[in-house]
């Protein structure tokens, strides 16, 4: 995609991820078409490096070693794709994660989504499957959001806290008793 017809088109992102994730997705997914998977890659270790990483708050990776320390195996849930997430997951020495992947023939991205798209309800789903196949209950398992988006996910554990939320998450979050924690 080139820049401008990206510029032109933030407002019908914001308002498509607004009404549906799940759809934003798909559609965004389908920009990667005809890129090489290779490229697709590198850039994604370079774009950890000058961007992702000095944006990551230092109390997270505490946040999760702390976790893991009370006996729980982190695992990385995001709607992101496996590539742009391979570096976080080393970073903070997630267990597994749960994410979607693009399709490629070839080496190059076809701009579809290997089935089922994480994403809302999904998510959900696909957090249940992996805790059936570790042996885990959702109950007794914690999730991490900043987004309203993932409430789903948040009402499928058994302690849900909200982490730097958006202003709706966090009305929920508090009209639930749930925790809030700023690790900015």
């Amino acid at each position: 995609m080139k820049f401008s017809k990206l510029v032109l088109a933030i407002p019908a992102y914001l308002t498509l991820d607004y009404c549906s994730r799940r759809r934003f997705n798909e559609i965004f997914y389908r920009e990667y078409r005809g890129m090489e998977e290779k490229w697709l890659r590198r850039q994604s270790q370079a774009v950890f490096e000058t961007l992702i990483r000095p944006s990551l708050y230092p109390r997270a990776k505490l946040l999760i070693e702390q976790d893991r320390a009370e006996g729980y195996r982190p695992i990385l849930v995001s709607g992101e794709l496996d590539f742009a997430l391979d570096r976080v997951v080393r970073y903070f020495c997630f267990d597994g994660v749960i994410c979607n992947s693009l399709v490629f023939r070839d080496g190059v991205a076809t701009g579809e989504v290997t089935r089922p798209l994480i994403a809302e309800d999904e998510k959900v789903a696909a957090m249940r499957r992996y805790a059936s196949e570790a042996g885990a209950a959702l109950d007794e398992s914690k999730a991490y959001s900043d987004s309203l988006s993932d409430l789903p996910m948040l009402e499928a554990v058994g302690r849900p806290t909200a982490v730097n939320p958006g202003r709706r998450l966090r009305r929920v979050a508090l009209e639930r008793g749930w925790p809030v924690l700023d690790l900015r």
